[in-house]
């Protein structure tokens, strides 16, 4: 297969990939209304949960594929692009500011600084048990606790306006959601499938690792929902919900998406994610923790932020 060809089946796999982890979130999200779930509640767990699928999924896949050295730098570049691309598109797009209006101190920074720091502690030796895997899933799970602890007055809230809750209480509709879940189920595989095939390809074409592609176009295509989420929130006044949405986002990859790929199989850890990806990702998060200290980002951190990616990717295939 020529090299044009297999980019267009990566380009259509990832497309695919990402449109039914949309279509997936949407459906299971409109069955936890229907079944009685609190908005709120499946915000922090199918909500979140969906928007990561497909770094989730497709990591999965590279380890069965024994294509493993694609998940830490697939982790490690979307981390990344979520926090200078997503952080800095939000921050340039507010009119002189943007203003976080939520408290992220108690439970969300601290966590999303000590999921970086604990990942670089974990794969800095080059090797990743199953014991860290099992400790990395503990610790997603301790940051939901919480999340919904802290957060009990918001989901109260929530519940006492059941006018915005309200969904179609029809059978028909359940089953409706059901088969949009189990045939965007069926194309999250085969998109996923797809992408690591080709990506496998593509880069033994090119003779360059595969974790460097990862790190790069797989990272930034499955960060493209978050995005558009981004300039559309944006567009409306409303970009601050990227803050939430990235860290919420980082957290699970760093713990979850790693953690489940660990217990498939054995991760390989590429030296070259070690080398430039995992010190950019680990300052990135220190950056925006500081950042977000004073509960606003202004336009000059945003193309800070931007340079700082520019930089990344530049390193990353040797143009700097």
């Amino acid at each position: 297969m020529s090299l044009i060809l297999l980019c267009v089946v990566f380009i259509i796999s990832l497309a695919v990939l990402v449109k039914a982890s949309d279509f997936f979130t949407d459906a299971a999200e409109k069955v936890g209304l229907f079944i009685g779930l609190s908005p709120f509640i499946i915000g922090v767990t199918i909500v979140s949960i969906g928007t990561s699928l497909p770094e989730l999924i497709s990591s999965i896949l590279a380890v069965l594929q024994n294509s493993s050295e694609i998940v830490v730098g697939n982790v490690v570049g979307s981390n990344i692009a979520n926090i200078f691309l997503i952080i800095g598109t939000a921050s340039i797009m507010s009119a002189r500011y943007l203003s976080i209006s939520y408290d992220l101190v108690s439970v969300d920074l601290p966590l999303f600084v000590g999921s970086a720091f604990l990942f670089a502690l974990v794969i800095g030796d080059e090797s990743f048990s199953t014991g860290e895997a099992l400790l990395l899933i503990i610790g997603y799970l301790m940051y939901l606790f919480y999340t919904l602890k802290g957060s009990a007055d918001n989901e109260q809230e929530v519940n006492e306006a059941p006018d915005s809750t309200r969904v179609n209480r029809n059978a028909n509709f359940l089953v409706g959601q059901i088969i949009i879940i189990i045939i965007s189920a069926i194309f999250l595989y085969l998109g996923a499938n797809y992408t690591i095939y080709s990506l496998v390809k593509i880069s033994e074409i090119l003779k360059i690792g595969k974790e460097i592609i990862a790190v790069s176009a797989v990272a930034l295509g499955t960060s493209l929902p978050e995005l558009m989420v981004t300039i559309s929130a944006g567009i409306k006044g409303q970009a601050e919900i990227a803050v939430g949405n990235v860290i919420g986002s980082n957290i699970f990859n760093t713990f979850m998406v790693t953690g489940v790929a660990g217990l498939v199989g054995n991760l390989v850890i590429p030296k070259t994610v070690l080398g430039n990806g995992l010190p950019t990702m680990v300052a990135g998060t220190i950056l925006l923790f500081f950042a977000t200290q004073d509960k606003k980002l202004t336009q000059w951190e945003g193309w800070l932020f931007f340079i700082f990616y520019g930089w990344f990717i530049g390193k990353t295939f040797n143009l700097l």
